[in-house]
């Protein structure tokens, strides 16, 4: 036997043991029927994740709707009226009788100045100050007192509600509870919400307007857990636990603030009212030395340019150590 029947042999035998290795092998030591066994899970496998992926994008798209329609309709009411700002105020006065009182006091303002000798252009700022400045200051500071109260006993609440859902009460029944117990602001918010929802309004819409009469982040947290629960399901006790945790976070963030900022505050307050104060020390020692600004025009002048440049330094020292978290 030549060389060259020895090779083409040894290629034949090579070739045959190839094949046999790739078709019997696998039949012969259980790798096809494990390879069926691991086909046959992995097939319900995806069915089970698709399943999954396709109720998570379902509540996501529904979540995504719900945020897509409070913040919708909290842009068409931006522009706030002024029956909107006595009601964020806690007054139960109409628009009528404020502008009222507010031409009340420009004129009495207006009649002292004139009565005290000054010029009219110093009466007319002094009447546009008392008249449109100070009612509207009024407003601004108990809207501030009142969302300070409402986000004080915001996060009480919410745990009376969580703590009335695992005892097996309803939302609504909850909410009735805080209504009773709670003090003011809360107590008549929460009212109004049972009162809204008791002429037919769903209960997620009812709790979501609630941003519109008391517009700080926290009413709004509250309104949207409640409207995406009521469209889309899910523990609401745990989501509500999570809102109370978030506010008292929020209310421990805002307090550290407020203590770091103090002394940037204090600055403000005695750079803002020295020459206030400057101008009464020296009208008590030398009253004609300064009553030149209120009786001559161009004194008259530079007053109102005081007061303007003063106040535009105020409110930039505002903005400065204003923090919005």
């Amino acid at each position: 036997m030549n060389l060259q029947t020895l090779a083409l042999a040894f290629l034949a035998a090579a070739a045959i043991g190839g094949v046999a290795w790739v078709f019997l092998y696998p039949v012969l030591s259980g790798e096809r029927k494990a390879e069926g066994r691991r086909a046959s899970v992995a097939k319900a496998e995806p069915v089970a994740v698709r399943q999954n992926q396709r109720d998570a994008r379902s509540r996501r798209e529904q979540i995504e709707g719900s945020l897509k329609e409070l913040e919708a309709r909290h842009q068409k009411s931006s522009k706030v009226t002024l029956a909107a700002r006595l009601t964020r105020a806690g007054l139960n006065w109409e628009p009528r009788k404020f502008m009222i009182v507010s031409g009340i006091l420009g004129a009495i303002a207006f009649a002292l100045a004139m009565l005290a000798g000054g010029g009219p252009l110093a009466a007319i700022g002094l009447a546009f100050a008392a008249g449109f400045g100070l009612p509207r200051w009024t407003l601004s500071f108990l809207k501030k007192r009142r969302e300070t109260a409402f986000l004080r006993a915001l996060p009480d609440a919410v745990d009376v509600i969580v703590r009335g859902i695992k005892a097996g009460l309803p939302l609504f029944e909850s909410i009735k509870v805080v209504a009773a117990d709670s003090p003011e602001p809360l107590k008549s918010e929460f009212l109004a919400i049972i009162e809204t929802q008791a002429i037919g309004m769903p209960l997620g819409e009812a709790c979501g307007r609630l941003f519109e009469r008391m517009p700080v982040p926290e009413a709004n947290f509250f309104g949207i857990v409640i409207a995406i629960q009521q469209k889309s399901g899910g523990n609401l006790s745990e989501a509500l636990g999570n809102l109370s945790k978030v506010l008292r976070d929020r209310k421990k963030m805002a307090e550290k603030i407020q203590a770091m900022s103090m002394e940037a505050k204090a600055s403000a307050g005695i750079i803002g009212s020295l020459p206030p104060i400057v101008m009464l020390l020296v009208y008590l020692t030398t009253p004609g030395y300064i009553s030149l600004l209120w009786t001559h025009p161009t004194g008259q002048l530079m007053l109102v340019g005081c007061v303007i440049w003063m106040s535009i330094g105020i409110m930039v020292m505002k903005k400065m150590i204003n923090f919005d978290f």
